[in-house]
């Protein structure tokens, strides 16, 4: 909704034309991408959502009406709030091999927190267990900041989290950061490591927004959508209010956005198979 309207408003100044953002809520996203799945391709109608409502639903909900990488096309991705692996700041574990040795010490016992079930968030977990050849007892909460928090009172020793639901207890040194998800190191902890550098391979993943149009939706006004909002991604008032948030934005090409959605739900496809996660 953020990265939506602060776009919205800079084309709204650039083209004198309103944009008007209407919140569809609910069905693990699959409400307001349905609509847009379902819309006349004029241009005039578009979604923005997480990358999970694309690479991940299709796989745990049942009987969807609309394919989300058919049905709809890529315009550009906006913004990027990185995965996390944090843990408790009264946890003995101080790196990934120590998560790890434990994991594989007893298989399907060490709990870790996250935001729900289907969660991209517990869809990384799951890869991550996958890649190392152990497993981990998922423990999920209604949301981040449930989830977050659970962490900090160590009611939980790892949580599977997005940077902004875990900053305020990072800063107040509650939680400790072991890793972020990611293949590369992120501007906004950039002293944590990948967890490819701790040995973790194959594992890459965040929790970014994008724009995607109807099928069928023009290429010229495709390709002059992602430039506009490009514009207004790396202006200097955007950058900062989304690093307030702990984001950061990541304009790309309909062509590469495209490329890694495909890749992307390639691999989540195959998580959720091996985990047999579905929706609840």
């Amino acid at each position: 909704d953020i990265a939506a309207r602060l776009v919205g408003a800079k084309l709204t100044d650039a083209w004198g034309q309103q944009v008007i953002i209407e919140n569809r809520p609910g069905g693990n996203g699959t409400i307001g991408t349905a609509a847009a799945a379902k819309a006349a391709p004029d241009g005039y109608t578009f979604v923005v959502a997480t990358v999970g409502d694309f690479t991940i639903t299709q796989h745990i909900v049942k009987n969807l009406s609309y394919d989300p990488l058919v049905d709809l096309v890529p315009v550009t991705s906006l913004t990027d709030t990185p995965n996390i692996v944090g843990v408790n700041a009264g946890s003995p574990y101080k790196s990934m091999k120590d998560i790890l040795d434990a994991a594989r010490k007893d298989p399907g016992k060490v709990g870790y927190a996250s935001p729900g079930v289907g969660a991209i968030n517990q869809l990384v977990m799951e890869w991550i267990a996958n890649v190392s050849g152990t497993s981990f007892n998922h423990i999920p909460y209604k949301g981040g900041a449930p989830s977050g928090a659970a962490v900090a009172a160590g009611d939980v020793a790892i949580g599977l989290l997005s940077v902004n639901s875990a900053l305020p207890h990072i800063k107040s040194g509650k939680i400790r950061v072991i890793a972020v998800t990611s293949s590369e190191r992120s501007p906004l902890v950039p002293d944590v490591p990948t967890l490819r550098e701790q040995g973790v391979d194959m594992v890459d993943a965040s929790n970014y927004t994008l724009m995607l149009a109807p099928k069928g939706t023009p290429t010229e006004i495709i390709t002059k959508l992602s430039g506009e909002i490009a514009k207004a991604l790396n202006s200097a008032d955007i950058k900062e209010k989304m690093a307030a948030g702990a984001a950061v934005v990541i304009p790309s090409s309909p062509a590469d956005l495209g490329a890694r959605l495909k890749r992307e739900a390639a691999a989540f496809k195959l998580i959720v198979e091996k985990a047999k996660i579905t929706a609840e």
